[in-house]
């Protein structure tokens, strides 16, 4: 059973084994525009993916007054 990724409502498929930073990249994204979340919990990009993870991954938004 692969990972699931979960991105603005379209979902991707990683292999276990490898890190959440490199499945990021391999869905087209850079690792420092987006959060992952597992059950609720933030992890880490160097995570390594288990088969039958889904994690979501949340879009980072900065900005505000200056």
């Amino acid at each position: 059973m692969p990972v699931k990724l979960v991105y603005r409502g379209k979902e991707y498929e990683a292999n276990a084994g490898s890190t959440v930073r490199d499945a990021v990249r391999k869905i087209g994204l850079q690792p420092e525009t987006v959060l992952a979340v597992l059950d609720g919990k933030l992890i880490t990009d160097d995570t390594v993916l288990r088969e039958g993870m889904q994690i979501r991954l949340v879009a980072v938004i900065s900005g505000g007054a200056g």
